[in-house]
């Protein structure tokens, strides 16, 4: 999907997921994304457990990005390839298409410039995969409309003082930031709040107001797949 032709086609959240025991239903959604032996970098890799989810299932040459130093300690004592660095700072020192593909999960509403960053993401990697949680989710319009107050959900668990997100956003308007920066949309999933793809066929304005997540896998726009 691309353009205005991603804002009104159902989304794809109906393939299989692979079956890995205790792993985040989440994670397991971008490793269906992943090509096998794919270069990867993964931006706010946390504590790695999804960079070596890809390592250990698709056989990824794998490299990440986190800005905590407890994050970065974890990952390396999983064998993993991980430096401290920021998103907002250090991309614009990475090449174009150093990777195959880049991953931003639950990450880019805590940048503090999230445009840039985004493109940045489809200069360095052939495709992007980006995960967020969908602040037009019904349980967010309640708490506001119903209680006045910001949401606390499964997947915006911190309180508005202590939250690391400081740019909220719904599936349309990544949509709409999509369709800004010339990004093809190719594919996309609309999860619940425990992370599983919502399998029925629907347009996309019925997951902005039911789905707790989105996430996506984009391309420069005017790129193919087998460049």
């Amino acid at each position: 999907m691309s353009g205005r032709a991603a804002a009104d086609a159902p989304w794809d959240a109906t393939q299989a997921l692979p079956s890995e025991g205790g792993a985040r239903v989440d994670h397991l959604v971008v490793l269906g994304l992943v090509p096998p032996g794919a270069r990867v970098l993964d931006i706010g890799c946390g504590d790695g457990t999804l960079l070596a989810l890809l390592r250990d299932r698709r056989g990824v040459d794998g490299r990440g990005i986190e800005l905590s130093r407890a994050g970065v300690n974890a990952c390396l004592a999983r064998g993993l390839s991980v430096i401290q660095g920021d998103a907002d700072t250090d991309l614009a020192a990475y090449p174009d298409d150093a990777f195959d593909v880049v991953v931003l999960s639950q990450t880019i509403q805590a940048t503090r410039n999230p445009r840039i960053v985004l493109e940045h993401l489809l200069r360095i990697g052939r495709q992007v995969i980006i995960s967020f949680p969908n602040f037009g989710h019904w349980r967010v319009r309640a708490e506001l409309a119903f209680r006045g107050r910001m949401p606390v959900t499964e997947i915006l668990p911190e309180a508005w003082y202590e939250t690391p997100n400081i740019h909220h956003c719904t599936i349309r308007d990544f949509v709409g930031l999509c369709r800004e920066v010339g990004a093809k949309i190719e594919t996309a999933a609309a999860l619940d709040a425990r992370g599983r793809p919502m399998r029925l066929a629907m347009p996309w304005w019925f997951w902005n107001l039911i789905g707790a997540q989105g996430v996506f896998l984009l391309r420069r726009d005017g790129e193919t797949g087998g460049r």
